[in-house]
């Protein structure tokens, strides 16, 4: 039997109880022994339902990070939290899994990154999308050189009427932002991630706030949606290092008739191409003279799943996150990639302020 790993959960919500709690339950050799949040009435209901008999409950993550007994901390809280509490974990000797985006600001962000390097513990940033089939497919196809070199790419994430209306999400203190730094996240970590390309050169970007009426047709009601500052929109040009471009396109809301699901992005390379639009990957190239799309079927085989672990990737996301722990290994999201991520989110954000480009050393 592999050995137990005992974990703390800093932040009982929404995040937690649709995501990490169910996905680490699964896993044979995890107890969940320590619930924190600042509603002691949700760690309660957490402790309850996910953990063990004699789990420890807290208000204060502070406290939580005195046990010894708790090797690992899953961060789940508002993103404006995420920092502070990561680096309080890291230099407590946990090892800390944080859910994206990896803060709220980039420079938070760097010293998440700088705290791991000193302490030697490991950390990662929830980005389940390199998780599902299709990603973990495209990622074996893209590094196996058959796209040859990627020269341009799209990352989408754009919903037509979808703007969220709970917890903080309005919140532009606690949040940071909108479409971008919520779903945004997820296409570009997962497009520099096939591309495997961290080196940005400059971005320019710019958001938008021009609806109406935001509120109509949104598929969570209104509740704040008609009045929250923060953007419904976004655009960005990203040009790295090597020359190679990306288009990113966000949107929370927006009068268009395709919506794209976050965790999307086309590649194009200079033998083939590929895109993972709404779940669905397509490689596409030209065979015998004639141009061709390959429709890759993923539903069931192919990925060497870990025990306890289904299709779903926030399942095979904590499965990979509590080996590499076991095995001493890498985690799959690194703390440096996840750190490009967020410098570039911050960047069109201050390229749409100042309408200037935002250049990197």
């Amino acid at each position: 039997m592999e050995r137990i790993v005992k974990i703390g959960i800093i932040g009982c919500g929404g995040i937690a109880n649709g995501k990490h709690m169910p996905a680490l339950s699964r896993i044979p050799n995890v107890r969940m022994v320590a619930f924190c949040d600042i509603i002691p009435e949700r760690a309660a209901a957490a402790k309850e339902k996910f953990g063990t008999r004699d789990a420890k409950i807290y208000v204060d993550y502070k406290e939580l990070l005195e046990d010894p007994e708790i090797e690992v901390v899953h961060v789940l809280t508002p993103n404006r939290e995420h920092a502070q509490i990561t680096i309080d974990a890291l230099y407590a000797g946990k090892h800390v899994m944080c859910e994206k985006p990896m803060a709220k600001t980039a420079a938070d962000a760097r010293r998440m990154y700088e705290a791991a390097k000193a302490t030697g513990k490991k950390l990662t940033i929830g980005y389940q999308h390199r998780q599902k089939p299709q990603s973990l497919y495209a990622k074996r196809y893209v590094d196996s050189g058959a796209l040859g070199e990627i020269y341009y790419a799209n990352c989408l994430a754009i919903r037509r009427r979808g703007t969220p209306n709970w917890g903080v999400f309005l919140d532009e203190d606690a949040q940071g932002g909108g479409p971008i730094i919520d779903i945004a996240t997820h296409s570009l970590d997962l497009t520099l991630y096939l591309m495997n390309n961290y080196e940005p050169e400059l971005v320019i970007g710019k958001t938008h706030k021009k609806l109406e009426h935001p509120e109509a047709g949104n598929i969570w009601g209104d509740n704040g949606v008609s009045t929250t500052p923060l953007e419904e929109a976004a655009c960005a040009f990203i040009r790295m290092k090597n020359g190679a471009t990306i288009m990113l396109e966000t949107s929370w809301a927006l009068n268009t008739s395709e919506p794209i699901e976050e965790g999307s992005c086309v590649l194009c390379g200079s033998k083939e191409g590929l895109q993972i639009k709404n779940n669905v990957l397509k490689i596409n190239k030209v065979e015998f003279d004639r141009q061709t799309e390959t429709v890759v079927d993923t539903s069931a085989g192919g990925v060497a799943f870990y025990e306890g672990a289904s299709a779903n990737p926030a399942d095979v996301e904590a499965a990979s996150w509590i080996k590499s722990i076991v095995d001493n290994t890498d985690p799959v999201v690194l703390p440096e990639q996840a750190l490009v991520v967020s410098e570039i989110l911050e960047a069109i954000y201050e390229s749409s302020k100042t309408g200037k480009p935002v250049y990197f050393k």
